[in-house]
């Protein structure tokens, strides 16, 4: 098992792959991105506004993928702009459905690369964990993805890709305010947003914009293991909701359960969270905290957790997450009536301390679980396993 290496790992920025045919990729791209691609193509500047405006729209509000489906552009200029532009969607090497309705999706990347996002759908929510990196090197011990190197930084587009597939799969389109199934997004999956920022900010602007996909900020959470000097520019550039990987309320504990402690210390991180943009009782930071027995777990540290939540007069709530192991963890997961009693001193102490129930641990796409296994598998494998599956199905 990989051990805590590099406290403070940044994928070096890398021009992305581009298409064999030449094509540019709209997903991804902002108004005036769109804009100027028509431009360079050859529009004159009038009409590259207009039909950008136009493109926006189907793209993003109605999910179209071929232009022929723009029907307020003319059917002449469809060719022109099916030879210059595609409308891409991610591709999907296997999908997955657990028992209690989470779905998780693997998907591949023009060079070949994987990386995975999970929708868990609730009676009053569905939530879709979107992954901001292929591969994670921040080595938090308790996490599987952090048994993964870092390969790369996913683009805009493929963050957005991740938002376009899950609306085409639960059949979203066009792009509603009321009755979706796709009402939360949650930047959980693989890798640390604030690592690729830039990405996971346009990406985010684009999926918040009321024109096009039109999620609420307040439905946006961004999730950290503790990029302190980036913490408050995540909150004047994007202004989502904040969570913060923290499970460990003394820096031994926490030095060895999430390595990048000790770069950014406990107090430093605290004192982010209470520095970070728009925070008040109605919008909350939340504490990620991952029970493992015997390792942070105890009454004594739970009353540590509400005194250090105080001390920084944090608006904050605690999420109680029960390990989920995986082969070959250094940890167990606590009793239930260990992660019972952490939670009520919790609540005792005035904070809100709900324990997370874990979702798709049978399709692996549990907290802490994503861990692409294509490596693993050929495609011809998968595929094969997938007729198989289809077979018993039939």
């Amino acid at each position: 098992m990989q051990i805590p290496g590099h406290i403070d790992p940044v994928a070096v920025p890398r021009a992305p792959t581009l298409r064999e045919d030449g094509r540019v990729d709209l997903v991804g791209l902002s108004k005036e991105q769109i804009r100027a691609e028509l431009e360079a193509a050859g529009l004159d500047a009038k009409a590259a506004k207009l039909r950008g405006k136009q493109i926006w729209h189907w793209v993003y509000n109605r999910g179209a993928t071929e232009f022929a489906q723009m029907t307020d552009i003319a059917k002449a200029q469809h060719p022109f702009l099916a030879d210059h532009f595609v409308i891409g969607r991610p591709e999907v090497v296997e999908a997955q459905v657990s028992s209690d309705g989470t779905r998780k999706w693997l998907l591949r990347a023009p060079d070949a690369q994987d990386y995975e996002m999970v929708f868990i759908p609730d009676a009053d929510r569905g939530t879709l964990c979107v992954s901001s990196q292929v591969g994670c090197t921040l080595n938090c011990r308790f996490c599987h993805t952090g048994t993964m190197r870092l390969v790369r930084n996913l683009t805009a587009s493929e963050i957005v890709g991740q938002v376009m597939l899950a609306r085409d799969s639960l059949g979203e389109w066009p792009s509603q305010p009321e009755g979706r199934l796709l009402t939360n997004i949650v930047m959980m999956g693989m890798g640390e947003p604030l690592y690729n920022f830039d990405a996971v900010r346009d990406a985010l602007k684009i999926v918040m914009d009321g024109d096009g996909l039109a999620l609420s900020k307040r439905r946006i959470t961004l999730s950290t293991s503790g990029v302190v000097p980036m913490m408050a520019r995540a909150g004047e550039e994007i202004g989502v909701n904040l969570a913060v990987s923290l499970h460990a309320v003394t820096k031994e504990v926490r030095d060895e359960i999430v390595p990048i402690n000790r770069k950014y210390g406990l107090e430093e991180l605290l004192q982010a969270c209470a520095d970070y943009p728009g925070v008040n009782n109605a919008r909350r930071i939340t504490f990620e905290y991952v029970m493992l027995k015997d390792k942070n777990d105890s009454d004594d540290e739970a009353r540590e957790l509400v005194r250090l939540i105080k001390k920084y007069r944090l608006h904050a709530k605690v999420n109680l997450i029960p390990f989920n192991p995986w082969p070959g963890a250094p940890y167990d997961t606590s009793t239930p009536e260990r992660v019972r009693s952490f939670s009520n001193i919790v609540f005792d102490g005035g904070i809100s301390a709900p324990i997370r129930t874990p979702r798709g641990r049978d399709i692996d796409a549990a907290c802490g679980q994503l861990k692409t296994s294509s490596e693993k598998k050929t495609r011809a494998e998968l595929d094969r396993l997938a007729e198989e599956k289809q077979a018993a199905l039939g």
